[in-house]
Formats: structure tokens, C-alpha cells, sequence
């Protein structure tokens, strides 16, 4: 990337910087042997960990177990024609251990869809990359 093209490539602790701002990033998987993407909200846990928070009978928790999968969030700004976008690639799990599930219940994410069960899925963030676009001028 040139200085002058407007992007800024991102190291990582200013990608987590970012990412701990927006409440809503997607996640990036296989569904059938084709590519899902799933808006869902999330939150970084004190190692990093991108955490979902969703019902443990949902196709989400199925497909991602134990699989590598890409978690992305940004945010825009279409008037200035500026933003950022961070992507998360790491393996996915299910939380399973109880004391490690009723920590997560308290400091963890909290599913927007109403779930009389929850299952928690850690994204390890093995390899965070991210990009800045600067202000650039709209058409004349």
C-alpha cells in the first residue's frame, strides 16, 4: 500500500483496539461445503478470544466446531468515505467447561435472540489483520 492511496494497514493491538468498540462483527464459515457468513454480536474476552454467545442446537455451533474460521467487523462512514475493517482468523470451539461457561455468562456476551440455553464459541485470534481508510475526496 502506497502513501498516497488512502489505506493504512493496522497492527494488531490497534485492530483489538477497534474491535472491543462495535457490538456486531460477522462470522466466516462452511455450511454444506460452501461459504456462510452470519452477522452476530460478540465481544473479546481478556486473552483476545472473539466470543459468540448463540443456542447450542443453532447450525452455527455445528458447523464452526474445532474448524478454522475468519470473524470480521468495521465500521464506516459513507459520508466521509472512511473506516476501518478488522478480520480474526483462528479456530473455533465451544466452550464446554462449566466454571469457564458460568464466567462467560457474567462477563461474556449476551445473545440478542432470546435463548433459554446458550452455548459460548471462542475464536482464537491466531492471526489478526486489519485496514484504515483515510477521508478521500468524492466525485467533482
Amino acid at each position: 500500500m502506497s502513501q498516497t492511496d488512502g489505506f493504512r494497514a493496522l497492527d494488531r493491538q490497534e485492530c483489538l483496539r477497534l474491535l472491543a468498540k462495535v457490538p456486531v462483527g460477522r462470522v466466516v464459515y462452511t455450511r454444506q461445503a460452501l461459504p456462510a457468513v452470519l452477522p452476530i454480536n460478540f465481544s473479546l474476552d481478556t486473552d483476545t478470544s472473539v466470543l459468540l454467545c448463540t443456542s447450542p442446537a443453532s447450525d452455527l455451533v455445528h458447523a464452526v466446531r474445532n474448524v478454522v474460521v475468519a470473524f470480521e467487523a468495521d465500521e464506516f462512514d459513507a459520508v466521509a468515505r472512511s473506516g476501518w475493517s478488522v478480520v480474526v482468523t483462528g479456530r473455533a470451539t465451544v466452550v464446554t467447561d462449566p466454571a469457564e461457561h458460568e464466567r462467560l455468562s457474567q462477563t461474556g456476551p449476551s445473545s440478542w435472540m432470546p435463548l433459554r440455553e446458550s452455548v459460548f464459541v471462542r475464536i482464537e485470534s491466531e492471526m489478526v489483520t486489519g485496514r484504515e481508510l483515510g477521508g478521500t475526496p468524492g466525485p467533482q
